[in-house]
């Protein structure tokens, strides 16, 4: 009975007493606050060091430059007329989102390669049978837009059609 004894009268201890925050822990408040500063520019859009905004003010050259080769090889040689034809109308439709508009710009062309300009757009882009609905996230920046919308579906096998061979018909139990 004597642990018991000994429990209850810890129990019975008097509250703490409140005490001011000294200097001391507003120093470690704010250190715990630019702490959190940096935790939350951590999980901002980075590409290459550089955030969203600033890859947007930076002219056409300097963002070139930023890219994989593949990539800017083939920006370095000018833009063919039907990816300078689409991404004027990306450019409308951009405009039109500001006001308020939300366009869906459908394309055949997947090896366009996708700029800081064009993010938070949708755009319907082609594989084959039809158009996918492709909504551009800043980490897509550098890549091509067909590698969003697959060409090719997994094969679903069904039963055995009525020619069908004796080995073919196997079905295995489920």
């Amino acid at each position: 009975m004597a642990q018991n004894e000994d429990v209850n009268e810890n129990e019975q201890e008097e509250p703490e007493e409140e005490v001011e925050p000294s200097q001391e822990d507003e120093e470690s408040l704010e250190d715990e606050s630019t702490s959190t500063e940096e935790q939350l520019s951590r999980q901002k859009f980075h590409y290459r060091g550089y955030t969203l905004d600033e890859l947007k003010k930076m002219s056409m050259d300097q963002f070139i430059e930023l890219l994989p080769a593949r990539a800017r090889r083939s920006l370095k040689r000018g833009l063919p007329p039907r990816q300078k034809k689409l991404l004027k109308r990306l450019r409308r439709s951009y405009r039109a989102k500001k006001r308020g508009k939300d366009l869906l710009t459908r394309t055949h062309i997947r090896d366009m390669i996708i700029f800081p300009e064009i993010v938070g757009l949708k755009i319907g882009v082609y594989n084959g049978s039809d158009y996918k609905v492709v909504e551009i996230k800043p980490s897509m920046i550098g890549h091509y837009l067909g590698e969003f919308a697959l060409t090719r579906k997994r094969v679903q096998h069904g039963t055995p059609g009525i020619g069908a061979t004796r080995s073919s018909k196997y079905v295995p139990l489920k």
